[in-house]
């Protein structure tokens, strides 16, 4: 499970449409572009996140695209294959927002398994940190899709539970990069505990 808080600057891309969602709510659903940041030195890549807002078809016009916009709200991730898809809920839409500038920023939950290896390490000052890789997975139809995220986790701590294959429950600050034209998902510590399956 990986689930964001987040709030999201971006330009409208899809033109928005009108959906019926259960109970009968009345949802518009639209496309935002969002350039994130590329750390092997290209300036940026380009992702879609598909968005989906609780609202009436008389807001429906305002949603044009092209418009810059600010979304609050709930970011899930989707794998398949080698297709990664961001899936947005609004909480809130600002169609006039003072930030002109790209990004997604907020706060990352995480439910998974680590990976191979958990790195101890020391920065130039001696502060102690670590760094390891985990996987949620979700099931699709017979197969399942594995969605992996880079932790860092600056403190001298290491529990038991930090080692290689264990589960693990995580809220962080969540960061996204673009490394060889590949998103990456990362996170910055900031609790964690032992993850039990039995508790969901």
């Amino acid at each position: 499970m990986i689930k964001c808080n987040v709030t999201i600057h971006g330009v409208i891309s899809r033109i928005a449409s009108m959906h019926t969602g259960k109970n009968d709510r009345s949802y518009i659903s639209f496309g935002v572009k969002v350039n994130v940041p590329s750390k092997d030195g290209d300036s940026s890549k380009a992702v879609e996140v598909s968005v989906l807002q609780e609202c009436n078809s008389n807001e429906l016009a305002r949603y044009t695209s092209g418009s810059r916009v600010e979304l609050k709200g709930s970011l899930t991730f989707r794998k398949r294959e080698s297709n990664f898809y961001f899936n947005f809920y609004a909480d809130s839409v600002d169609l006039s927002p003072e930030n002109h500038q790209d990004g997604i920023a907020g706060s990352m939950e995480f439910k998974g398994t680590i990976g191979k290896q958990v790195d101890e390490k020391t920065d130039k000052k001696g502060r102690q940190y670590l760094i390891f890789s985990a996987f949620s997975t979700e099931k699709d139809g017979e197969t399942f899709e594995y969605t992996w995220v880079r932790f860092i986790r600056f403190s001298p701590e290491h529990e038991a539970f930090l080692v290689p294959k264990g589960k693990i429950h995580i809220k962080g600050i969540l960061e996204i990069s673009v490394y060889q034209d590949k998103i990456n998902l990362g996170c910055r510590v900031e609790e964690v505990s032992e993850w039990a399956k039995r508790e969901d």
